[in-house]
């Protein structure tokens, strides 16, 4: 493992921050400028697109893709973020896979609380199967609030009657808006980059009342998980949403899904998008690429342009 490398991204993430509270406008303003800095394949091409009404990126190879797509859904805590903000991570997805993504840009809090963001993933995905797509041939990938959304899409999705996708690959995903995890307070000083304080802001704009306890918002806690297609997690082993990722894969594993735990030691929350700089996120990507194409093989690509 790269201990270097780890202690200095760790080190970048703590650099110092104005104390208390961030306004909406200056939490947008940091994320957008700290995922500015990481690294894009040079073997992708975009194009703006439309999913379910909703704004959203298209991700191709450079050369011709692999039949089948991914329905990706971008992180920041519901708050802030965006398809471009999280370029680095489906970049990396598609130049190992060979896949096409499709990152929806969907309502943020505070202006669109719950359950705007999943009303539009489920809409996006509702888009997809009815220009055609294969739904055996997608899978469903998010990262952070993503990582959530890939999953209680999926629930959604099931709960709805429609077809379920390939596969579900969440990064460091935000399952439970309860907070009851242990992780909550043994991780806390730890992780780098979230404070329970820093959390439970983010969140009450999500939640904007509703309560926490329900399984579209903590299904780390509260969903049946009965019907799920395959299940990635991966985390890092120092985050405080850590006992989220490992909750969801106990329930997954207890209602019969074939469910992977991937936990990397001694890193900080989306790791992944450190590809390039630290050696564990390449790696990671690796295994995150492998799983995919191991459960996507077979239908048409997504049709969406």
């Amino acid at each position: 493992m790269s201990r270097e490398q780890r202690a200095q991204v760790d080190a970048m993430l703590r650099q110092p921050r104005r104390a208390g509270p961030r306004s909406v406008e200056e939490l947008r303003a940091g994320f957008r400028a700290l995922m500015a800095g990481m690294s894009v394949p040079d073997t992708i091409r975009t194009s703006p697109t439309t999913l379910g009404g909703r704004p959203a990126l298209r991700v191709e190879p450079e050369h011709e893709p692999r039949a089948g797509a991914i329905l990706y859904f971008h992180g920041g805590g519901f708050v802030f973020g965006s398809p471009e903000t999280a370029l680095s991570l489906t970049g990396h997805l598609v130049a190992r896979t060979g896949l096409t993504a499709h990152s929806v840009d969907y309502r943020l809090a505070p202006e669109h609380p719950f359950p705007a963001a999943i009303e539009d993933t489920l809409r996006a995905y509702r888009d997809l199967l009815d220009r055609g797509t294969d739904p055996s041939a997608l899978a469903f990938a998010g990262d952070s609030a993503g990582g959530g959304l890939a999953v209680t899409t999926c629930l959604a999705a099931r709960d709805a009657g429609l077809p379920l996708p390939a596969a579900v690959l969440a990064f460091s995903p935000g399952l439970d808006a309860t907070r009851t995890g242990e992780s909550m307070e043994t991780k806390e000083g730890i992780d780098p980059v979230f404070t329970r304080a820093a959390l439970e802001h983010t969140g009450a704009m999500y939640l904007a009342g509703a309560d926490p306890r329900q399984p579209l918002l903590s299904p780390a806690v509260l969903a049946d998980l009965t019907g799920f297609p395959p299940l990635l997690i991966q985390v890092g082993s120092n985050e405080i949403l850590l006992d989220d990722a490992t909750r969801l894969a106990a329930r997954a594993r207890a209602a019969g899904v074939d469910v992977i735990l991937d936990v990397t030691a001694d890193v900080p929350h989306v790791f992944q998008a450190f590809a390039g700089r630290l050696d564990e996120a390449d790696e990671a990507l690796d295994r995150a690429a492998l799983f995919l194409t191991q459960r996507v093989r077979t239908g048409r690509p997504a049709l969406a342009q």
